[in-house]
């Protein structure tokens, strides 16, 4: 318990209170915000709840970098502190389980958390506490075991003398030569890497934990990398070089497990889970199908030719697009956001956007098909602008053709089956259908159609990871498959709603434009886009936030920008 300092606030006058108004009315709580003092550290109840059925009260502590004792070496630049971060709330979990406190600990990827902030030494911590009050009066002695008691000794734990500092020092190394290891892709020519031994594996659709069982990544000789990490040191695994790369195999030998694997490279994760060297680039985009999206304004004219009913496919917008306008659609859009390398898996592509065999092309004339297969587009879609795919095909061997390497999945070990597919490669060619990849359009956004205040609030609601509730509307991202945590999905609100309120987007500048600008704003971490808000997010990534942008029922694009 901390000494009492007179007048001040203490932890202790704390305590006093909650004995005090044990039994009162349960709206009494609120006499509880402000700051309440301890030696090295402040608990601010930031906000109380007035009934207990309403959202979690909301406490803030701060740690002084004195009190919390940290050597330099554990945070002295963003990446090791956003992974001790990443570890104290771990540690914190711990300490509150079973208790009133919560605190947003994630799941298997290393992210950018509201709820934990290390900067110079000293943290921030953020939690939430449904406060004790049967039949709405207030349960003192609840609520003093939790603040007075149980916080402080979390408090205690999180100091450098009560840390296991060979664990600390292993998990901040781990996710610094992760980082660095996806720093140098683009030096090397490469999208991706995969490191020997990793395991992709997971246990189940619901639990991202590894297999057990699973078998170990091993390169083949063809395709093997090596690199000097800063902690590891010299690190062996299949690197993935740019241009068009197939991977092939029959059904349950692991082609898609590699997917989802880099799907998931673009973060960091906890040590031990297998994947810790398994990275792609930032910039990496999973795109696939999905009926029933809404598209606004999206140049689809290099997938979709002249339609029957006229619409112009250059400026296409519908509140209902089919599999393969929405993976159309999807692909520009990630393309205008940023993205350099395209993840597409054939179970969740659009067939007739995929591929167009010899016979089909024989049997329907091209005037009657307006769709143009991107086994045609792939190829000027790198050449011409820079951006990479890696495809999972187990039903085409047309895209024997246009690839620059296939790697073949038999029972999860990767070969090398270039050469093999090169002497496979079709003498009975079907007709391109496609002499080019247009230039990008961007898209200019009316801000005016991104209120999200519903009532005259602001209106930010989240239901797990596949709902987003912005101010009116609902919007879907159940289909953008690189969000894996539900803090990111407030994220992205948070990061849509800063747009318009700092005036990122202002009806002049693109979407691109207006990402760029974003994550300029979020190099300082998560509090850039907090605005008033008290609950838990994550930084998103550019890419989730244009996602949703794009599937926001209520846009309106003021202009498509030729550049």
């Amino acid at each position: 318990m901390a000494r009492d300092r007179g007048d001040e606030r203490t932890v202790d006058e704390l305590a006093r209170r909650l004995t005090q108004l044990d039994g009162q009315s349960y709206g009494r709580y609120k006499s509880l915000q402000g700051d309440w003092t301890a030696d090295g550290y402040t608990v601010t109840v930031r906000k109380a709840q007035t009934d207990p059925f309403a959202p979690a009260s909301r406490v803030e502590i701060r740690v002084d970098a004195e009190y919390a004792a940290f050597p330099g070496s554990w945070w002295n630049t963003p990446v090791r502190a956003r992974a001790l971060a990443d570890f104290l709330l771990r540690t914190l979990g711990k300490q509150l389980r079973g208790s009133l406190l919560k605190v947003d600990v994630g799941g298997q990827q290393v992210l950018d958390r509201s709820a934990m902030r290390v900067s110079g030494g000293a943290l921030t911590v953020r939690l939430g506490i449904d406060l004790p009050g049967p039949r709405r009066r207030i349960d003192g002695r609840g609520a003093r075991r939790a603040l007075c008691e149980q916080l402080p000794r979390a408090v205690e734990a999180l100091r450098r003398d009560a840390l296991d500092a060979d664990a600390v020092e292993a998990f901040v190394e781990s996710v610094e030569d992760t980082d660095a290891l996806r720093g140098m892709l683009a030096e090397r020519g490469l999208v991706a890497f995969v490191a020997n031994g990793a395991m992709l594996a997971r246990r189940s659709g619901t639990d991202d934990r590894p297999l057990a069982d699973g078998v170990p990544f091993t390169s083949p000789e063809s395709l093997r990398t090596t690199v000097e990490l800063p902690n590891r040191g010299t690190v062996s695994g299949m690197g993935i070089a740019e241009g068009i790369t197939l991977v092939v195999g029959g059904g349950f030998h692991g082609k898609s497990t590699l997917l989802r694997a880099l799907e998931r490279g673009v973060y960091d994760h906890v040590p031990g889970d297998g994947r810790e060297l398994v990275v792609s680039r930032s910039s990496t985009v999973k795109v696939r199908a999905e009926d029933g999206r809404s598209v606004q304004r999206v140049d689809v004219s290099a997938f979709v030719g002249e339609l029957p009913t006229g619409s112009d496919t250059r400026d296409f917008s519908t509140s209902n697009a089919s599999g393969s306008t929405s993976q159309a659609a999807t692909t520009i859009e990630a393309v205008e956001a940023g993205a350099e390398v395209l993840l597409i898996d054939e179970d969740t592509a659009a067939t007739n956007l995929m591929i167009r065999d010899a016979r089909m092309q024989e049997l329907v004339a091209k005037g009657n098909e307006p769709l143009t297969p991107f086994v045609d587009l792939v190829r000027p879609l790198y050449e011409q602008h820079g951006v990479s795919t890696v495809l999972v095909m187990g039903g085409s061997g047309d895209y024997l053709d246009v690839a620059d390497r296939v790697i073949m999945m038999a029972s999860y070990h990767p070969e090398d089956a270039t050469e093999r597919a090169l002497r496979l490669r079709s003498s009975e060619h079907r007709v391109v259908e496609a002499d080019g990849f247009p230039a990008i359009r961007h898209r200019v956004c009316d801000p005016a159609s991104l209120s999200a205040e519903h009532k005259g609030r602001r209106k930010l609601k989240t239901r797990g990871i596949d709902t987003l509730t912005y101010g009116e509307s609902d919007i879907d991202l159940r289909a953008v498959e690189q969000i894996v945590d539900a803090g990111q999905v407030m994220g992205i609100g948070l990061a849509l709603t800063h747009g318009v309120e700092s005036g990122l987007i202002d009806g002049k500048r693109t979407v691109a434009e207006f990402l760029e600008l974003l994550e300029r704003d979020l190099a300082d971490g998560a509090d850039a886009i907090r605005h008033g808000f008290l609950g838990d997010y994550v930084v998103p990534r550019r890419f989730e936030v244009a996602a949703a942008l794009a599937r926001l029922r209520t846009l309106r694009v003021a202009e498509l920008r030729d550049t």
